[in-house]
């Protein structure tokens, strides 16, 4: 009973301290592609830059992901793309207003069972987005293993601000967008058996009836830390 205590507390203060949180702050000075955010925010978080044209008028201009002190790479924002909406062309701009984490609230838990993902997901209000819609993509794609690329597309598509890898022994903090680990704590997993390539609700991740029978699933703890 203390173990189940002890494990609790752990969780509990895991996803209330270490998980970042939306913030918006503004750009202090513009060097080409980098630029200065009035706020000091960690490495590897995505983001976008949103610049006001006046008359209640805005418009997001850029993606960024932010590298250290402060500063952060411009990239083109790419989240939307549709024939019939036009592209921003507006260069960032000194006071521009940045919003990093805007999807951080929406979360996927990668786990190896359904009793450690429940013990991480029933216990707080987050936004969890279950596995199985990754899996059904996983299994589209053909994949034998996950990887940071494939996240990275299913979470552009499903609004999809963080991903928590689970180990044996500690959850690692992904940006899906930026594909940048933000953060890792110790975890101790209630139950270390695996389904492959990851836990889902369906019975087996069967790949064959998409036409890849032949793909052999990588084995859940081997698969996770390779992209770790």
């Amino acid at each position: 009973m203390k173990k189940i205590i002890l494990l609790l507390i752990t969780t509990y203060s895991l996803i209330a301290n270490t998980l970042p949180k939306r913030v918006e702050t503004t750009i202090r000075a513009i060097n080409g592609n980098h630029i200065q955010l009035a706020n000091s925010v960690p490495s590897g978080i995505s983001g976008f830059i949103v610049h006001e044209y006046g008359n209640g008028l805005s418009a997001i201009t850029h993606s960024i992901v932010t590298i250290s002190n402060g500063e952060a790479t411009i990239l083109p924002y790419k989240a939307i793309r549709h024939k019939n909406i036009p592209t921003v062309k507006t260069e960032a701009k000194v006071n521009d207003r940045v919003i990093l984490g805007n999807f951080y609230n929406n979360i996927m838990v990668i786990a190896p069972n359904e009793q450690t993902y429940s013990t991480i997901t029933k216990r707080f209000k987050r936004n969890w987005i279950h596995p199985d819609s990754y899996a059904v993509q996983f299994m589209k794609e053909g994949r034998s293993e996950i990887s940071l690329d494939s996240l990275k597309r299913f979470s552009i598509q499903n609004q999809i601000g963080l991903i928590l890898l689970v180990d044996k022994k500690r959850i690692v903090i992904i940006d899906p967008i930026s594909k940048k680990r933000i953060a890792e704590e110790p975890f101790q997993t209630p139950n270390q058996k695996a389904m492959n390539p990851f836990y889902s609700r369906f019975p087996q991740m069967d790949i064959s009836s998409f036409g890849f029978s032949d793909i052999k699933l990588e084995e859940y703890y081997k698969s996770i830390k390779e992209i770790k």
